[in-house]
């Protein structure tokens, strides 16, 4: 029996947790870059991103029984995304290592001086982002990157929608002093 890949996530879930192991395929081919591409953005380096992305389905197919019937995969897949870069990151404090150099923007079109300067502003807000507390991080990322609500934000990190409205002013408070100059004329 071959779980179907149109069915929403949910359903894919619960095929999951009844023992057909392919139904964690199309969750995989779904989520795999948006997963991705947030936690690229959380750890600021791509082999820690695609490494953790892996590590996140290995424990979506591991703790299976645990997934709540109505509960947002999305919002589950998240949460364990999260912790697991919470810990990398502590880890990696311990053990500071150099970075890769990070991907730059990608530019179409444009002369070299706007794609320089283009480069430069991304490379300003990945900094800016970077150096925000990692609750404040953590709000920015899965709001402005990955488009969840404030409720679903609140669910992945254990705190409750206010909380997030508030730590989401913050931190806009605190990239906008940083990317002052990057901002006049906007």
């Amino acid at each position: 029996m071959t779980a179907d890949p149109n069915a929403p996530d949910e359903a894919l879930m619960l095929a999951l947790q009844q023992g057909e192991e392919t139904a964690l395929n199309p969750l995989m081919d779904r989520w795999q870059a948006p997963l991705r591409g947030f936690l690229y953005r959380r750890m600021l380096n791509d082999a820690d991103a695609r490494d953790l992305a892996q590590d996140t389905f290995v424990r979506i197919f591991q703790q299976r029984a645990r997934y709540r019937s109505g509960a947002r995969f999305s919002t589950w897949m998240f949460q364990i995304a999260l912790n697991l870069a919470r810990d990398q990151a502590r880890r990696q404090r311990r053990r500071p290592t150099e970075p890769l150099e990070n991907a730059p923007e990608q530019a179409h079109g444009q002369t070299p001086v706007a794609e320089l300067a283009d480069e430069e502003q991304a490379a300003a807000v990945r900094a800016a982002i970077s150096g925000l507390p990692d609750d404040l991080r953590d709000a920015v990322l899965l709001s402005d990157y990955e488009e969840k609500s404030h409720a679903e934000i609140g669910e992945i990190v254990g705190a409750t929608p206010k909380a997030i409205e508030t730590r989401l002013y913050r931190a806009r408070e605190q990239l906008r002093k940083v990317l002052g100059r990057y901002l006049q004329g906007q």
